[in-house]
């Protein structure tokens, strides 16, 4: 959505709600499935036994393909990493010679998406001398589908691929009122957020219900996704019950009531950068992490003066208990339950993981400065340039640090070198910061900003500038997009780092739910309450 010039736009934003959920998940007693949660694993490794062996049965590598895709769709893939990377590693070694477009792009789609490069030259057969697309194909929707999603994959200079995307669009937007009604949704959701930037627990809730309508649906690998969603509530609601616990001790002590009290919005940002059951602590850590990250954002925004600012600042920096007496009362509390948290995370790791909270606590460091950068900024009225805003406050838009707290509970398979290179703050990482900032900036454009809000990037490109509000966010929007290609390409560029690169990956991700259509959906989360209900409390029914 694009504002005209002149546009009227709240001066400030609406006062935050209380929580939508109070108590609810300290409460809540899950209803009772129709199979014990034991009988539920045994049965789903008896499933995944069959799924192996129908993975084992396909004889070519359109039909392996084909059925990865499936298995990424239900949000099942997670059981079969080895297989499916086996297939990927292969395929990729593999000569590929097929007249189907659909075939061409998946197999172009999970392969760039797992970090194996694939040339856009394999979609030059489907063009014309023009340049253009055959016209045997511009009527094709399944076709046109794929290719659209397999084009977000683009990186830098890759303009074939931004023309096959608007190509795509065109060509679906102008058939979608004639589609059947299974491809029709897969149309309209891909048209809304093309599946490359879609959360796949998001996805899974639509997929569920259509897969058994595909021609070709296996019964064991729907009834596999099923028992394995709701084993992962089951799992997913006992870490919101002790999270919920945590914050209303936390929320009560330290009595900062002025900030955002959501808690359960938290976990459903933690659970977007790693769902699977292995990354409880994980996302345990991740969460509390983004619950200060909140705190902090809100005090240093909303309520604090400069000199409480400067106070709060020193405190972090030097990060000691010793530090509280600099700060004002109301802080205090605050500031050493902040201190006792990253402690009880180190309490948590192993004995050689524990140096990963130091990468945290230099994480939150440069947020607190950053935030303290953008305060001076608000109170002796400066309003910076845009590149200079920019840099400040992709920074406090608190995705730097995520992108290092995500790390710290992964378990054995982080390296320092991914410590580092997240800290840095670097390709992945900065876009992930980018996307994160001007995705907020729109929304708050529209929302309005908080009391102590510098000015946003919207605002100091409209200065700069001298242009309509309109322009700003186009600009913005095409920032976006090079943010994304440096996403994508630094799956190639940094083949050591995948595994964070990924996790990273999904929290840019995660920007497109919570910013969708420009709202803020994280502090105005009413419209959220459907979509967590689906996720953490309502079982798929068999």
């Amino acid at each position: 959505m694009a504002f005209s010039h002149g546009a009227t736009v709240p001066e400030t934003a609406p006062a935050f709600h209380p929580t939508i959920w109070g108590d609810f998940f300290i409460h809540h007693s899950p209803e009772t499935l129709q199979m014990s949660e034991e009988c539920m694993k045994d049965r789903s490794n008896q499933l995944k036994e069959k799924v192996l062996g129908v993975l084992e049965a396909c004889s070519t590598i359109v039909e392996k393909l084909t059925l990865v895709d499936t298995l990424q769709h239900l949000s099942i893939d997670h059981n079969f990493e080895e297989e499916i990377f086996t297939i990927l590693r292969t395929t990729h070694a593999s000569e590929f010679n097929s007249s189907s477009l659909h075939d061409v792009a998946l197999r172009f789609r999970l392969l760039r998406q797992q970090g194996f490069w694939v040339s856009t030259d394999v979609f030059k057969k489907f063009k014309g001398e023009d340049g253009t697309f055959k016209v045997d194909i511009t009527n094709v929707p399944r076709e046109l589908l794929s290719l659209y999603n397999a084009a977000y994959l683009l990186t830098h200079g890759e303009t074939e691929l931004e023309e096959s995307i608007l190509f795509a669009r065109q060509r679906l937007e102008s058939m979608k009122g004639d589609l059947e009604s299974l491809l029709a949704e897969q149309v309209k959701r891909a048209l809304h957020l093309p599946l490359t930037r879609t959360l796949k627990r998001v996805e899974v809730l639509h997929y569920m219900s259509e897969y058994k309508d595909e021609p070709m649906h296996n019964s064991s690998i729907l009834e596999l996704a099923k028992l394995d969603f709701n084993n992962l509530q089951c799992l997913h609601l006992k870490e919101l019950k002790d999270l919920s616990r945590w914050w209303e001790d936390m929320y009560r002590e330290v009595g900062i009531t002025y900030s955002r009290d959501r808690v359960v919005e938290c976990y459903l940002w933690s659970h977007m950068a790693y769902y699977e059951q292995e990354y409880t602590r994980a996302r345990m850590i991740f969460a509390k992490i983004i619950a200060i990250m909140a705190m902090i954002d809100d005090t240093y925004d909303v309520h604090a003066t400069l000199m409480e600012c400067k106070q709060l600042n020193e405190a972090i920096q030097r990060w000691e208990e010793s530090a509280v007496s600099l700060l004002p009362e109301y802080l205090q509390k605050f500031y050493l339950k902040m201190i006792c948290t990253f402690k009880e995370f180190e309490d948590e790791l192993k004995p050689d993981e524990k140096y990963r909270v130091s990468y945290s606590t230099k994480a939150f460091q440069i947020l607190s400065s950053n935030h303290l950068q953008e305060a001076e900024w608000f109170h002796k009225n400066h309003k910076p340039r845009f590149n200079g805003q920019v840099k400040v406050s992709s920074i406090c838009s608190g995705a730097p640090w995520a992108c290092v707290g995500l790390l710290i509970g992964m378990g054995d398979t982080v390296t320092k070198e991914e410590l580092e290179w997240a800290l840095g703050c670097t390709d992945a990482v900065r876009a992930c910061a980018v996307v994160t900032r001007f995705m907020n900036d729109l929304a708050a454009f529209k929302q309005g900003k908080n009391k102590y809000d510098v000015h946003s990037s919207v605002e100091s490109y409209i200065s700069e500038y001298g242009v309509a509000s309109d322009v700003a966010f186009a600009k913005i929007g095409s920032m976006i997009e090079d943010a994304w290609k440096t996403t994508n390409q630094t799956r190639f560029e940094r083949p050591e780092l995948l595994p964070a690169i990924q996790r990273v990956a999904n929290i840019t991700i995660s920007m497109m739910f919570w910013y969708d259509d420009h709202k803020d959906a994280f502090t105005y989360s009413n419209c959220l309450e459907g979509t967590i209900r689906r996720l953490f409390v309502n079982p798929i029914p068999f």
